[in-house]
């Protein structure tokens, strides 16, 4: 087998390179105003101290927001508390149209979405535009699904006793989001939250804050004040006050496992509800049997999306030794098609940026302890020049049983891959992480496609796909990668609460 030369293999396309640059998309016009949303306007935060908001394509400065503090927090919640309760009392159709409303405000301006997220996180154009459209349908999805809820029947349970069960909304649900899918992770918790008669004060990432607050600009005035507040700051003020405040009922996040512990052990003192979306380390468990220049193009797409800054990337390949060389022959040869650049560098950009200086020096440090461990970079392993966060896509093959690269999230464009000899022997290793999230099993043997997924210790298993995504079906993980489920009507009966009356009509 010959593998790709990896020396000199990627390079950084910059925008006066593109083939098909598009026409100037600068954020700068669109950008939201400065402050807190809260209360239905902005509002100067109680500390004149800023975050800077970085390109991490440029590592220029692009805005600055508030640092919140915790007096900024419980101001949001004071006004989400008093409009949870004109809220709360809506019909499940009355929140459906303004659901409704907000997916059409999101059409409407989706441009101006995608080119804000394209310039906070480094994001394709491909990527951003199909995270724009995901939260449309989110809002759309969660609108419909609303009023169209089950529960138990009513009914005599006990002798002259006729029962009845009513879904509540929880209250005040605070909501922190990540860097990654800056608006879409917001979509995936505002849109339940509120069509369950909640209301919101939610802490975008500090690194990405830009499109959460431009959906607040453009639904102010449109939709009820107080349901959606927006405090921007750093987790250890913001998000630690969230946790804590006596009147948030539930707090919600989505990001790594160190944040969810200490989300989870804050709440625990008010004894307070969590619904953590963490971290993964998704295997793909490729059978001798399957097509595997298909599960090469798989991985070549979905292990490199978002430049694997994705908690369900595909980013730990387990293949049978005896078609291991063929099939790492296919994958090297697809990530060496990939087209690393900024977003406006052309349509045809798949790579990005690392979100942050920290992060991309933490992807680095992982590439330089495996090549000190003697792992082999069969495509990349490198830092790229020049400004910007980049790092080369990255194959490493012949990985060990065991191997720290191969059980822990390094969350950027680089994939594991390592061999099994038996069934018994790829589901022990694929169980072996600490995350539970996601996984896929590539094979053509129906009896495989059925059995294997149901030893797999993950909340979404993919036959012969992955990171295929459906707003009916629900998304979440178990054992570090936490608990609840985005999406589905799943996500509606996390943020609402059931309430039995027993009304006794024998006496």
């Amino acid at each position: 087998m010959t593998l790709i030369d990896t020396q000199q293999q990627f390079t950084v396309r910059r925008p006066s390179e593109g083939k098909s640059s598009p026409a100037d998309r600068s954020p700068s016009s669109l950008l939201p105003p400065a402050g807190h949303f809260i209360g239905g306007s902005f509002v100067p935060g109680s500390s004149s101290d800023v975050i800077d908001v970085i390109d991490p394509t440029t590592e220029q400065v692009i805005a600055s927001v508030q640092a919140g503090t915790a007096a900024d927090v419980d101001v949001a919640v004071e006004a989400a508390v008093t409009a949870q309760k004109a809220w709360g009392a809506t019909t499940p159709k009355e929140r459906s149209e303004v659901l409704n409303l907000i997916a059409n405000i999101i059409e409407a301006n989706r441009d101006a979405f995608e080119t804000i997220e394209s310039a906070n996180t480094g994001k394709p154009r491909t990527v951003a535009e199909d995270d724009v459209a995901s939260t449309i349908d989110t809002f759309r999805f969660m609108a419909g699904a609303s009023r169209a809820l089950t529960s138990m029947a009513g009914g005599d349970y006990a002798t002259g006793h006729t029962s009845v069960i009513l879904r509540e909304p929880v209250g005040v649900v605070g909501v922190i989001t990540p860097w990654n899918y800056p608006l879409l992770m917001a979509a995936w918790k505002i849109a339940p939250i509120l069509a369950a008669g909640n209301s919101i004060v939610l802490k975008p990432s500090e690194q990405t804050p830009l499109s959460t607050l431009k959906l607040a600009e453009l639904v102010a005035g449109r939709i009820p004040d107080g349901i959606l507040n927006v405090v921007t700051g750093q987790g250890r003020t913001v998000g630690q006050r969230l946790s804590e405040h006596p009147d948030v009922a539930l707090v919600a996040l989505t990001g790594s496992v160190v944040s969810g512990q200490a989300v989870a052990a804050t709440a625990a003192k008010s004894v307070k509800r969590v619904h953590l979306e963490l971290g993964g380390k998704a295997p793909v468990v490729v059978f001798p049997d399957a097509d595997l220049r298909a599960a090469a193009a798989g991985v070549r797409n979905t292990g490199y999306w978002n430049a694997g800054q994705d908690c369900g990337a595909a980013c730990r390949v387990l293949v049978h030794e005896s078609v291991a060389a063929e099939f790492t022959e296919h994958l090297v040869r697809e990530v060496g098609t990939l087209v690393v650049g900024a977003p406006e560098a052309g349509a045809d950009v798949e790579i990005g940026p690392m979100i942050s200086r920290p992060h991309y020096e933490r992807v680095k440090e992982s590439l330089a302890e495996a090549a000190a461990a003697g792992l082999h970079m069969a495509i990349g392993g490198s830092a790229l020049e020049g400004p910007g966060y980049f790092i080369e896509p990255t194959v490493i093959s012949d990985v060990p049983a065991g191997a720290h690269i191969a059980t822990h999230e390094i969350f950027g464009p680089v994939v594991t891959v390592e061999t099994f000899a038996s069934t018994e022997e790829a589901i022990t290793r694929a169980n072996e992480s600490p995350y539970g999230l996601s996984a896929s099993v590539w094979t053509r043997d129906s009896s495989l496609s059925l059995s294997v997924p149901k030893q797999l210790d993950f909340g979404t298993v993919w036959v012969n796909a992955h990171l295929v995504l459906a707003c009916e079906v629900p998304w979440g993980g178990f054992k570090g990668s936490g608990y609840g489920r985005d999406l589905s009507l799943y996500a509606l009966d996390d943020y609402s609460r059931t309430k039995h009356v027993m009304i006794n009509h024998g006496a």
